[in-house]
């Protein structure tokens, strides 16, 4: 049984938004949504890759959360979704905050080490 985005847990969606992440094409498909909504073919113009190509890195993209697609006649369009990108960085948040406690309380440690 395939698994859609909605009946994933959290740590499911994190490392299908940080598979997606993992490809420049798709960041920089990302970052070009970011702007507005596409087409699949404009997305796919500036890239030296074939249109089957682009679109199995539409349908990571898709499957991660990160975009949402809408078919108006022949075309599709695609629309970056930031509540899963949203998610990966309060979560690279949080991981930041613990290791800078970290690496603050080894820093107090070695400091009253060498007094």
């Amino acid at each position: 049984m395939k698994r859609t985005r909605r009946h994933r847990s959290a740590p499911d969606r994190l490392d299908a938004v940080f598979a997606a992440l993992a490809d420049p094409t798709r960041r920089a498909i990302l970052a070009h949504l970011g702007q507005r909504e596409c087409s699949v073919t404009e997305l796919g113009q500036p890239f030296a890759i074939s249109a089957p190509a682009i679109s199995r890195h539409l349908r990571v993209l898709e499957t991660s959360g990160l975009i949402a697609r809408r078919k108006t006649g022949r075309v599709h369009y695609c629309r970056a979704r930031i509540d899963e990108l949203r998610q990966a960085a309060e979560w690279i948040e949080q991981q930041r905050a613990f290791w800078e406690q970290q690496f603050d309380a080894l820093a107090s440690y070695l400091d009253a080490e060498q007094s």
